[in-house]
């Protein structure tokens, strides 16, 4: 993010001076001649100065912000943005693309349907909307990298779990060989397809479609398959915002499994249906907020942070408004990010100062 081109039209048109003491019809006398060249030497310094702001202070300051950066080993996310700022005498609105991608496919994105957010709140000094085109690339995109998939194996397996598995498929066990009946028992999750986020003003829901496979696995010997069969889950998702990361924190909502083969069988799975949805709740969930807990930064520049957070869903977004504190200084973030040659606001490559009148206020 970088400021490319300042433009600049401003002179002092009027000046007003009052002159006091012992030599005040001198200096009265002379006031034209001081004030035209008092004048003069304003209007050369204006558009320089506003000049050096733009394009060195305030490059140094943007150069701070993490437009395209690694959320962790297999995600990146992209808050470039979408088209110029727009600047109202209340208001700076930008729009970030806010996409997620695998950090494997650089050039991949997300075709965006997703309602466009509205923001109408300004009790904050910062409104942040997300709508679900940003949690559904990134769940896209862990998908397609291949994190959302997990696999338990001998004593990863919880010990009741192991039983009650053991027990419900005991016909097909024993007709095994005796080498393989004892094998450790494997049980992997795997989600089919990308899950989906849904944002309405009475929550934020994530739907998840997985295949779980229970199989044994016999020391150097191919995996036997028991039992495949699938799972929807429904999760509510709490969205905070701390400092400058988005937090999401996740509760099992609705558990169901089916069998994909039969409807009879899918009868038979009904005894594991507890068992199966305290096992995500246990071994699985405290994994999967440790991850999402981590947060994704948001970006605003060095120093700078959000405080006093309000979240509010609507339907298809859902927005964040804080207020802001600055950890450090500007002028500290500012001389710490800028070019050792770019100190002088008077440097050669400032454009020259315009003829456009900007009227300055007379004295009282």
């Amino acid at each position: 993010m970088k400021v490319s081109n300042v433009s600049c039209q401003a002179s002092v048109s009027r000046m007003h001076m009052v002159f006091g003491g012992t030599f005040k019809k001198v200096y009265e006398f002379l006031s034209t001649f001081i004030t035209s060249g008092m004048r003069f030497l304003l209007n050369q310094q204006i558009c320089p100065v506003l000049y050096h702001a733009g394009m060195v202070l305030l490059n140094s300051l943007l150069d701070t912000v993490p437009v395209r950066s690694s959320v962790d080993e297999l995600v990146g996310i992209d808050y470039s943005l979408l088209k110029d700022p727009v600047v109202s005498t209340s208001n700076l609105d930008m729009e970030f693309r806010g996409a997620f991608f695998p950090l494997a496919e650089g050039n991949w994105s997300l075709l965006n349907q997703a309602v466009e957010p509205q923001l109408q709140e300004e009790e904050r000094m910062v409104y942040v909307a997300f709508s679900e085109f940003f949690f559904d690339s990134a769940m896209e995109s862990y998908f397609r990298a291949g994190a959302l998939q997990l696999s338990l194996v001998g004593d990863k397996v919880p010990h009741d779990l192991d039983m009650l598995l053991r027990a419900t498929y005991f016909g097909s066990i024993v007709l095994l060989s005796p080498a393989v009946i004892d094998s450790p028992l494997k049980l992997e999750l795997q989600a089919m397809v990308p899950p989906r986020c849904t944002i309405k003003p009475s929550g934020t829901t994530i739907s998840v479609t997985a295949s779980v496979t229970i199989a044994l696995v016999p020391p150097n010997q191919p995996e036997v398959q028991l039992s495949s069969m699938i799972m929807d889950a429904r999760f509510n998702a709490k969205m905070t915002l701390r400092g400058k990361a988005l937090r999401t924190h996740l509760d099992l909502r609705k558990f169901r499994i089916y069998s994909n083969q039969s409807a009879l069988e899918s009868l038979a799975l009904i005894p594991l249906q507890t068992p199966l949805k305290a096992m995500l709740q246990v071994g699985v969930m405290p994994m999967l907020n440790q991850r999402t807990w981590r947060g994704v930064q948001i970006p605003l520049p060095e120093g700078i942070n959000f405080v006093r957070e309000v979240v509010k869903n609507h339907a298809g977004f859902l927005t964040i408004g804080a207020d802001l504190h600055f950890a450090k200084g500007l002028r500290e973030v500012i001389n710490k990010n800028r070019p050792a040659n770019a100190r002088d606001p008077q440097a050669s490559s400032a454009p020259p100062s315009s003829t456009a009148a900007v009227a300055a206020p007379p004295p009282p």
